[in-house]
């Protein structure tokens, strides 16, 4: 089907297909048209301009979308869409006091997560994902990274693993998939760390990577989890196996694990909200992507990732959701827009720049998704009647999405 959208208010994240994501200072631009049109075919965008130049050619559709501002969907590269229950306990826990650390040495957080997923079926493991996409996508989620993690044991890492197959095999929205065995020592296991870190690199990974389960290989790289020698043994173990570095770095402390993931070629450093000078040095001298995750700061009451420290040292920054069921049980990103300029200090531009083309980098998804550019995905969220875009992350409890758009199928049809 051809679809002509027409009189577009503004034409957002137009982009020449050579450019891969932004860097710190010119993501305070954000290419614009105004009046513009643009056009689609099946799943993919095939012209855009202004509206002087529209041509006159047969379409199956024309939508007048006057008004109203046309960007593309939301990128979003780190979630932990797949979990078995939330954990509003935990929550309550914190606002009596508890912090983090506290709740998990109570047999909370992620070890509860991993209680309650290895004893879910994978049907109903399913079900309950797709509930969640489902919801991401009509608040304008077109492409999203979903981690493992709360398996534990190999066999829920890989009943996570199958669900996020099945995820991407039923759905339109691009869903890549991680592998993260190393996001907390079972219980069975301590006092014998050593062993859980073998059977990872010497069972786990070559059996995800043999079965082709995950792009990406993950650990969660902080004090009292995973240290900088063992996530290297692990990060190394993956890499040989063809799976590439999206790490959890700094988010309570810096230890030395971003050095280290710039030294190993991590795609992302994910979190950085404890973030030094050497930190910020060994970025700069490398082509890893930064990932901000405000929900999770927002939500645990702890310091938001620096961004103007990032992106005035001419570093590229991205924001992700982190949706997960103890720090961010949220995958909105027009609130992951709006937290990224109230509390980080991005402008607009810079917020949605760091939540479209930068984001899909941090997926290796930048030549498919991201901006509006000939060739790539019709993914694309058309905003209700708004002033500016400004207003995106200005209304944060509003929903100013009128209609999303994955390979160029409108969700309102289904």
């Amino acid at each position: 089907m051809k679809i002509l959208f027409k009189n577009i208010k503004g034409l957002l994240q137009t982009l020449d297909n050579s450019i891969e994501y932004i860097e710190g200072k010119q993501m305070k631009k954000l290419s614009k048209l105004n009046n513009a049109f643009l056009i689609i075919q099946d799943d993919q965008i095939i012209d855009y301009g202004i509206m002087n130049d529209c041509p006159s050619i047969d379409v199956d559709k024309v939508i007048d979308v006057k008004e109203r501002f046309i960007m593309p969907a939301w990128c979003d590269s780190h979630t932990h869409l797949v979990f078995s229950e939330p954990r509003e306990k935990e929550f309550v826990d914190r606002i009596l006091g508890l912090n983090y650390h506290q709740i998990a040495k109570k047999g909370g957080g992620i070890l509860n997560s991993a209680r309650k997923l290895q004893q879910e079926t994978f049907e109903n493991l399913y079900l309950k994902s797709a509930l969640r996409l489902e919801e991401v996508m009509k608040l304008g989620t077109g492409a999203i990274e979903i981690k493992s993690g709360y398996g534990l044991e190999l066999p829920a890492e890989i009943k996570m693993l199958e669900v996020i197959k099945k995820l991407s095999n039923n759905y339109d929205a691009l869903i890549q998939s991680t592998f993260l065995p190393a996001h907390a020592l079972p219980e069975e296991y301590i006092n014998k760390k050593d062993l859980f870190i073998s059977e990872i690199i010497d069972q786990w990974i070559p059996e995800v990577s043999e079965r082709k389960l995950a792009k990406f290989i993950d650990v969660f790289c902080e004090k009292d989890y995973f240290d900088v020698d063992e996530t290297r043994l692990i990060i190394n173990a993956g890499k040989k196996h063809g799976l590439i570095p999206k790490v959890h770095v700094n988010q309570f402390n810096s230890i030395g694990g971003v050095p280290l993931c710039t030294e190993l070629e991590s795609l992302t450093i994910d979190h950085l909200e404890i973030l030094n000078d050497q930190d910020i040095n060994a970025i700069k001298k490398s082509n890893t992507m930064p990932v901000a995750l405000p929900n999770c700061s927002f939500f645990l009451n702890i310091p938001y990732t620096p961004a103007r420290k990032i992106m005035d040292n001419n570093i590229p920054l991205a924001i992700a959701s982190d949706y997960n069921p103890g720090s961010s049980p949220s995958g909105n990103m027009n609130f992951v827009v709006s937290l990224a300029c109230t509390k980080m200090g991005m402008s607009p531009e810079e917020a949605i720049n760091a939540a479209t083309i930068n984001g899909a980098y941090a997926m290796n998804l930048s030549k498919e998704v991201g901006s509006i550019t000939i060739g790539k995905k019709a993914n694309l969220i058309v905003t209700t009647k708004i002033s500016s875009y400004s207003m995106i992350p200005y209304s944060f409890g509003s929903n100013l999405i009128e209609e999303v758009y994955i390979n160029g199928k409108s969700l309102l049809d289904k």
